[in-house]
């Protein structure tokens, strides 16, 4: 897998690959109404019901040559999760999303070609109070954030 350094130093020669559109891909596995366990479309719960779709999705990026895949976190946040009435599972769902992606990135990295799985977490899904007070970020992952960032536009 990619550690930070190596990260920045591949950032500083080459352009770095990230995966696409995680939840559209989920969805396109056509998950059921049980796979999400009555919550439907909290596509964070496929990482505790569904881990084989969760992977399976990582793998079909790497499969076309990203250096990296988001984790399936992007909702697992207080304001998402709560809406569901499940907001203390937080922890559960985000660390089950991270460990699921560094999985896959393990199964595809190389000491030629390593592979990253950036969390999702550091973009999460805007709410009002998010809006109305920015999350001040330590300098490294400021930088981290806005280089990929400029990898989506």
């Amino acid at each position: 897998m990619i550690k930070s350094s190596s990260l920045r130093s591949a950032m500083s020669s080459r352009v770095i690959i990230a995966d696409g559109a995680m939840g559209t891909m989920l969805q396109a596995e056509n998950p059921s109404l049980e796979d999400f366990q009555g919550h439907e479309g909290c596509n964070e719960i496929l990482n505790v019901s569904r881990p084989d779709i969760v992977k399976e999705v990582h793998r079909k990026y790497f499969a076309v040559g990203v250096d990296a895949v988001e984790t399936n976190t992007f909702g697992a946040n207080w304001a998402n999760l709560a809406e569901y009435g499940i907001e203390d599972r937080i922890y559960e769902l985000a660390f089950a999303g991270g460990k699921l992606a560094k999985e896959v990135a393990q199964e595809f990295s190389t000491s030629k070609r390593p592979r990253s799985r950036p969390s999702e977490a550091l973009r999460g899904r805007a709410t009002a109070r998010s809006a109305a007070a920015p999350v001040r970020l330590p300098p490294r992952l400021a930088r981290l954030h806005r280089a990929a960032g400029r990898l989506r536009h």
